[in-house]
């Protein structure tokens, strides 16, 4: 398996290259050469698999043995789920009443679902860098819980130091406190004025200029960077498999979104053949909605607070990687859309053809304020007594809206 940059001007490159890279030079997005379609009898045969074997069966097909031989790749992914609740079984499902299911993956050491995915990044950086006996930075904007699953990660690590990038008074305080109290050295962080949209401008800017990365050894653990992508393809497969009696039947699966990285990987899981519909649930910082319903990708005037912090974005970069897809891996066209969307003060139109490709994988979309967030905080816990939080409260807040029945999950 081969990556290249969603904007055509890099190719061939290996999954070691692309796992310690940001953007890529041509300000694009790294992503595999093709995507593997599995035959369903493969898909079927995974059904019983426990959640990390899933994991190092969906590796295998993207990293070359090659680059990490299997057995060693298994050590690594056994090792990442150590500091989880039930290293067997990471994410759990809770059945609530109105035909509602919830992926609980917040089963990890900072209770974020990003801990799923960054810790098997951060072994993968330690095998790598111990290997080399090389030094790296990795460099980071958050608009919370990113920063704080980043440095639970990779922090103590020897070849690894972290810099986060936070928005001031923007990050709830447990996720503050989880990035700013850690005292390893090879921890920094700094509170930067304005929103996380603000923060991720230099740091593009750092990544556009390949001497200065290559000089100082900098990636990007945010979900620009594929491996992050790559790992969130298992929670599709694991989840469709808790929720159909036999594969092959459909699922919708809900993904509250900011930058889109969760439902990029949800998109990978559907070109392998997985039989998932998705839905963006999303905060009043709604490009993603206005894009799948219009096909309006434009950036609104400012960033709106609002009680999803981590969902607070305005520019979500993995539309390029479902944009990508959508074109059948065309990289000029992509380029040449990009290029309209940004020099065009940050908006463009999807083009037609493009956005009914989107639509067939990401079905529907839903905008939710401040007050249903909160309502649907209360219906949830007085119906089932079960505490949701805000970000999933926006997911909650379209099944409520939208009512459908769903497959039973299947019994451990």
């Amino acid at each position: 398996m081969k990556y290249m940059s969603s904007r055509g001007a890099e190719k061939g490159l290996s999954f070691q290259k692309v796992l310690f890279s940001g953007y890529a030079k041509d300000g694009g997005l790294y992503f595999p050469e093709s995507v593997p379609a599995l035959p369903p009898g493969l898909i079927s045969s995974w059904s019983t698999l426990s959640y990390p074997d899933l994991v190092k069966q969906i590796m295998k097909l993207f990293i070359h043995q090659d680059e990490i031989p299997s057995l060693e790749l298994d050590k690594l992914i056994e090792n990442a789920f150590i500091s989880f609740r039930d290293p067997t079984t990471p994410i759990q499902i809770a059945r609530l009443k109105n035909n509602i299911a919830v992926a609980e993956l917040f089963h990890g050491p900072t209770l974020a679902f990003k801990d799923l995915a960054l810790c098997v990044v951060g072994q993968l950086y330690e095998y790598f860098l111990a290997r080399a006996q090389k030094h790296m930075t990795v460099l980071i904007g958050t608009s919370g819980d990113t920063g704080s699953a980043a440095i639970s990660a990779v922090r103590g690590l020897e070849w690894v130091d972290v810099v986060v990038l936070l928005p001031k008074g923007r990050c709830t305080m447990i996720q503050e406190l989880q990035m700013t109290t850690v005292l390893e050295d090879n921890v920094h962080n700094f509170c930067v004025d304005g929103t996380s949209d603000d923060l991720d401008v230099p740091i593009k800017a750092v990544f556009a200029d390949a001497d200065y990365v290559e000089k100082h050894n900098l990636c990007s653990i945010n979900s620009i960077n594929w491996a992050r992508i790559l790992v969130q393809i298992s929670h599709y497969f694991y989840c469709y498999y808790q929720m159909v009696e036999k594969p092959g039947d459909r699922v919708e699966i809900i993904i509250p979104t900011g930058a889109c990285g969760n439902i990029a990987a949800g998109y990978v899981a559907r070109e392998m053949g997985l039989p998932v519909d998705l839905v963006a649930a999303v905060t009043p910082n709604d490009i993603v909605h206005r894009t799948l319903q219009t096909g309006d990708f434009s950036l609104s005037e400012e960033v709106l607070q609002s009680w999803a912090t981590a969902m607070d974005i305005q520019v979500p970069y993995n539309v390029e990687r479902m944009i990508l897809m959508a074109s059948g891996l065309d990289t000029s066209r992509v380029c040449e859309l990009m290029k309209i969307f940004e020099e065009s003060h940050q908006g463009c139109q999807i083009p037609e053809d493009l956005l009914n490709k989107i639509r067939d994988v990401v079905v529907d979309s839903m905008m939710v304020d401040n007050d249903v967030m909160i309502d649907v905080l209360g219906r949830c816990f007085t119906e089932n007594d079960y505490i949701i939080c805000p970000h999933t409260s926006v997911g909650v807040a379209y099944a409520y809206a939208n009512p459908k029945p769903i497959p039973q999950v299947r019994k451990p």
